[in-house]
C-alpha cells in the first residue's frame, strides 16, 4: 500500500469517527449527499428531455422526407421511369430503416427517463425518511449544548 492509499484510509477513518461522534454533522453530511444526488439526477433528466426533443424533431424531419420520396417514387412509376423508381424505393427503404432506428433510440430514451424518475422518487422518499422529526432535532441540539457547557466548565471558560 502506498502512502497516498494510507493517507486516504486514515482520512476516511477519521471522518467516520468524527461523524459517529457528531450525529448532527453526520445527518448534515447525509442530507448534502442526498441533495447532490438529486441535483445530479435532475440534470440527467433535463439532458434526457433535450435528447428526446431532438429525436422527435429528427423523426418529424424524416417523416417529411419519407412523404416526399414516396411521392417521387409514385411519380417515377407513373411516368414509366422504372429505374428511377427503383432507386427512389431503395432510398425510401433506407429512410424507413433510419426511422425505425430513431424510434428505437427514442424508446430507449424513454426507458432511461423512467429509470431516472424512479431514482428521483426513491431519493425523495429517502430524504423524507432521513429527516429527523422536530423533537429529535431539538433533543440532539439540547444534548450538543449540554456537552458544550460541560466542556466549558471543565476548561474553566464558563463564567
Amino acid at each position: 500500500m502506498n502512502w497516498l492509499e494510507q493517507l486516504e484510509r486514515e482520512l476516511d477513518q477519521r471522518l467516520s469517527a468524527f461523524l459517529r461522534n457528531n450525529p448532527i454533522q453526520d445527518q448534515l453530511f447525509r442530507d448534502q449527499h442526498l441533495q447532490d444526488r438529486a441535483a445530479s439526477l435532475k440534470r440527467q433528466r433535463q439532458q434526457l428531455q433535450k435528447e428526446a426533443e431532438e429525436q422527435r424533431r429528427q423523426l418529424l424531419d424524416l417523416a417529411a422526407d419519407v412523404r416526399g420520396w414516396r411521392d417521387r417514387t409514385m411519380r417515377a412509376r407513373q411516368a414509366g421511369a422504372s429505374d428511377l423508381a427503383s432507386k427512389a424505393e431503395r432510398h425510401l427503404s433506407g429512410l424507413m430503416e433510419q426511422g425505425r432506428s430513431l424510434w428505437g433510440d427514442l424508446e430507449d430514451l424513454g426507458r432511461r427517463f423512467e429509470e431516472v424518475d424512479r431514482q428521483l422518487e426513491t431519493l425523495n422518499q429517502q430524504q423524507k425518511a432521513s429527516r429527523p422529526t422536530s423533537i429529535e432535532q431539538d433533543w440532539a441540539m439540547f444534548e450538543a449544548e449540554q456537552e458544550l457547557e460541560e466542556l466549558r466548565r471543565q476548561s474553566g471558560l464558563n463564567k
